[in-house]
C-alpha cells in the first residue's frame, strides 16, 4: 500500500474513490462531521472543497491506496493567522473498514506528523469522539489528552457525543 500526498488536481481525479472512503467511514459509525446515510453527491462535493483548500495552501492531504482503491486518508489544516503559523490541525484521519487493524491509521498519522515537522510545524492538535478506537491510536502515538467537551457533535446516527482534544509537540517552539 502506498501513501501519497495529493495535490488539488489529484483529489479531483480521485474524488470518487475518496468519496467512497468517506461514505464507508460514516457508515461505519465514525464521527467525522457527517450524518448517515452519506449521500454520494455530498461526499463528492466535500472532497472538491478539499481540492480547493489544498490548491490554496490551506490544507494538505495524503491518501493510502491499494491500486486504484483509496483505503485511507489524513489531512492537515493550516491556520491563516500570523500568530499561529507554527501549528496545524490533524483532520479527517479515515481508514476504510476493510483495511482496519493493520496499522494503516498509525502510518497515516506518522506521515502527517513527519510532513508537518519537515514544514516547520512544531505543534499539532486534533479532536476525536470520546471513547472511540481512535483515542487509543493517539495516546499510543504520544499525543497528550487535554480534556473532553461534552455533547460536542452528533455521531453519524445523530446522537450527541463528547469530543476529546489532543495535542503533540513536534519540536521546540
Amino acid at each position: 500500500m502506498k501513501v501519497t500526498r495529493l495535490g488539488g488536481a489529484d483529489i479531483r481525479a480521485r474524488a470518487e474513490g475518496l468519496a467512497a472512503l468517506l461514505a464507508d467511514t460514516v457508515a461505519g459509525g465514525a464521527s467525522v462531521g457527517f450524518l448517515a446515510p452519506m449521500d454520494t453527491a455530498d461526499a463528492l462535493a466535500w472532497w472538491h472543497e478539499r481540492a480547493a483548500a489544498v490548491a490554496s495552501g490551506q490544507a494538505a492531504v495524503w491518501a493510502a491506496a491499494d491500486g486504484d482503491r483509496v483505503l485511507g486518508t489524513v489531512s492537515l489544516a493550516f491556520p491563516d493567522k500570523p500568530n499561529s503559523r507554527h501549528r496545524a490541525e490533524v483532520v479527517k484521519l479515515m481508514v476504510h473498514r476493510d483495511a482496519r487493524g493493520r496499522g494503516l491509521g498509525r502510518t497515516l498519522l506518522t506521515t502527517a506528523e513527519e510532513a508537518a515537522a519537515a514544514a516547520g510545524i512544531t505543534l499539532l492538535h486534533l479532536d476525536t469522539e470520546t471513547g472511540s478506537p481512535a483515542e487509543h491510536l493517539y495516546r499510543s502515538a504520544g499525543w497528550t489528552r487535554v480534556g473532553v467537551i461534552p455533547d460536542y457533535a452528533a455521531d453519524p446516527a445523530g446522537a450527541l457525543r463528547g469530543t476529546t482534544i489532543y495535542y503533540k509537540h513536534l519540536g521546540a517552539g
